[in-house]
Parts: C-alpha cells; structure tokens; sequence
C-alpha cells in the first residue's frame, strides 16, 4: 500500500504543490513566532531598547521577549467617562510620596499602549483617582459611593465588563484609603486587577492577580548614587516615624548602637540641608520597615541613592516580584529578624555587599517615573505587569 501511495504521488504534480505551500505556510508562522520573540530593537529602529543585565532577573531572555510582544501587541482602553476636573481621568499631582498614582495616570494617556477602540483592547482602565478625592478632602464613606456609582455607570453604559464580570479591567491607587475606596463593589476587589502601593497579603491582595506599584516620592532631591562603595562607611540607617510596631522594635533596640545610625524621629531640616537624603549616600544598608502599611517610599529612595535596602516588613509582595530577583540587590528579612539585624548585617561580606549594589544600580531605571515614559521605566514595568496577568484572563 505505501509503495502505491508513493507512487500516485510521483505520477501527479498536484501533491508537490500542496506539500510545497503547507511548508511555505509553516516556515512563514515559525518566522513570525520566532520575530514576536525578539527583543524590540529587532522589530523596528524607531524603537531600540537598552541591553539588559541577566543577573537582576528571574530570566532576562525571558522578560526581554515578553517585553517585546507587549511594546508590540498591547492595547489598554481608558473609560472615557467622568469629569477630569472633579475625581477622573487626570492626576492630582506628578509630586510627593503618592506620585506614582498621577504618573500613572498621566503616562497611560501618552503611550502607545492606549486606544481608543475598546474592541482591540486587551484590558479597561478604570480612571477614578482617590487621590484626587483626599485632595478634595472626600471621606472614606464618600469615596466608596463615588466609586461605586461611577462603575456601575460604566457596566449599564458599556458591555465589556460583563464578559468577564471585571476581571479585564484594573484600576491604580496609591494612598491608603485608595484600596479600601473599591471595597464598596465587591467584584472590583474579587475580580478586577487592583494595582496599589500597599500589596499586603493580610488585606486581600492576590499576588497572581493584582499588581504592586512601587511608592515612589518624586522627584528626588539629589542625583542617583552608586558605583561609590568606598564611601559607604555606615553599616545600616533608618530615620522615621514610629507608627507601626515593627519601627517601635526598631527604634527602642538599636537607637542608641554605635554601628547603626537609627533615629526614632525624622532628621530635622533644621539641623542643615538635605541630611535625611544625603545620609543614604554614606550608608550601605537601609532599612525599610513598614509603616502604617506594608509600603514605604523608603525602598525607593534607597534604591535611587545607591544604598542597598533591607525589607522589614511581613506580607508584602514586593514591585516587579514576577521579574525581579530581589534578593540579588536587596536583604530581604522577616520582621522577627530585627533583633538579630546587626549580625546579620555584618555577617554579609564585602565582596557580597559589592554584587548587591552594583546589581542595585542596575534596576534603578526600574523604579523612576518620566514624563513622557521611557523604556523599562517604572511606567513600563507595571504596564509589563498588567501584560503578564491578562494572558490568564478569557472571555
């Protein structure tokens, strides 16, 4: 029978034509898979990104060619609905320690990444700001029926939130009372990707599903440190308000040690200029304990001087967890560990402290906001973020 077969096909040119165009048509699909993969300077020179160092990184092949098909295929739809000067669409401010929430808001509106036809979207952006409510000196109670009127505004006017009962549609919060804000309509907390400064386990916040945002407090008073090792002379700093009971435990232990510059107070202006910040440049290790959440501007501050952070605070799913490898530029520590923070400190060697910061200086670019946006800014690292969640999401 095989010989047979093998024969009608010798004796018809019909067959080859067929083979030669189903070949033609796999060669095609496999370059185009291949092409999807590229880094982005392969795809086009109007976009050539900056190379990547793999030692910061889970996989940096893996997140340049995921970030090469996001650059090249994800589309977000801003709602256009609700008045830009009350509590929509535009930020409060691009300063002070709720930054990153107004950046957000203002990036989104100048990348590529949004359009204005919902049916090409991959996800909707929810453009209510509570930051501009406690602007505007909104109570929580207020807030929670603004949020809730305006989304159900949206599902009776719209019918892209029902296919999915909100789990392609996300909204950016950074203050505090941002989170608590949504809980008025039960499936933005469920369903929808909550992107917010405080990503705390004990409060509801699902890792697989919504996404940390760096707290940044820009713009930064001095200029980025790093490559600067010899000047670090301080083991470890942290001056701070005591409102939270890990910094209680910090301050009473170690304010009076002679190798950790630990203030239970913030430094006063008053005793010269810029103290707080230029501290950082001197001092290897700063602590980051939470505050009256998990979050603290504190971590990025550190990371754009060039100290390297010591994370003291439980439950907190740190930004860009996915991607990043923290501890190649971080000391990650529970919060039990503070009464060992000393020794553990100095048991870090300086050739281990040496990799740690100048892996450190590597992933600042990750965590500055700019205006318009730039490649692998901290704009595009959260848009990454939200790439990776939408592939698990189907109508």
């Amino acid at each position: 029978m095989a010989g047979r077969l093998h024969g009608a096909a010798a004796s018809s040119p019909l067959p080859r034509v067929l083979l030669l165009l189903a070949a033609l048509a796999l060669f095609s699909l496999s370059f185009l898979s291949l092409r999807s993969l590229r880094p982005a300077a392969a795809l086009g020179k109007s976009r050539s990104l900056p190379p990547l160092s793999s030692s910061v990184y889970h996989s940096s092949e893996a997140f340049a060619a995921g970030y090469a098909e996001m650059e090249r295929s994800f589309k977000v739809h801003v709602y256009p609905d609700g008045d830009p000067k009350t509590f929509y669409q535009t930020p409060r401010k691009l300063t002070g320690k709720y930054a990153s929430e107004g950046y957000f808001f203002q990036n989104i509106r100048e990348s590529r990444f949004r359009t204005e036809d919902p049916e090409r979207a991959d996800l909707f952006f929810v453009p209510v700001s509570p930051h501009k409510m406690r602007g505007k000196g909104t109570s929580y109670e207020n807030m929670t029926v603004i949020v809730k009127d305006y989304v159900e505004g949206l599902i009776n006017k719209y019918p892209y939130w029902n296919r999915t009962l909100g789990a392609d549609h996300f909204f950016v919060t950074c203050h505090d009372v941002g989170v608590r804000a949504f809980e008025g309509h039960p499936f933005m907390v469920k369903n929808s990707i909550r992107v917010v400064c405080s990503p705390s386990y004990n409060v509801d916040f699902i890792p697989h599903k919504d996404v940390a945002l760096p707290q940044v407090l820009q713009p930064f008073a001095l200029p980025e440190g790093g490559n600067d090792v010899e000047n670090r002379t301080i083991l470890g700093f942290w001056a701070g308000h005591r409102n939270s009971k890990i910094r209680v435990i910090l301050a009473r232990v170690w304010e009076n040690d002679t190798e950790l510059a630990i203030s239970n107070n913030r430094i006063s202006r008053a005793i010269g200029e810029l103290v707080y910040q230029k501290q950082f440049y001197r001092t290897k290790f700063c602590i980051c304990p939470g505050g009256s959440q998990v979050n603290s501007a504190r971590i990025t501050d550190s990371i754009h001087y060039g100290c390297v952070p010591v994370i003291l605070s439980d439950y907190y799913d740190l930004p860009f967890n996915d991607i990043l490898d923290w501890r190649k530029f971080a000391v990650v520590l529970k919060e039990r560990d503070v009464y060992q923070l000393k020794s553990i400190l100095k048991s870090i060697s300086q050739e281990e402290f040496v990799s740690l910061h100048k892996n450190l200086v590597q992933v600042q670019k990750h965590f500055v906001w700019h205006s318009p946006p730039v490649p692998y800014d901290a704009f595009h690292m959260v848009m990454y973020e939200l790439w990776l969640r939408h592939h698990v999401i189907k109508y």
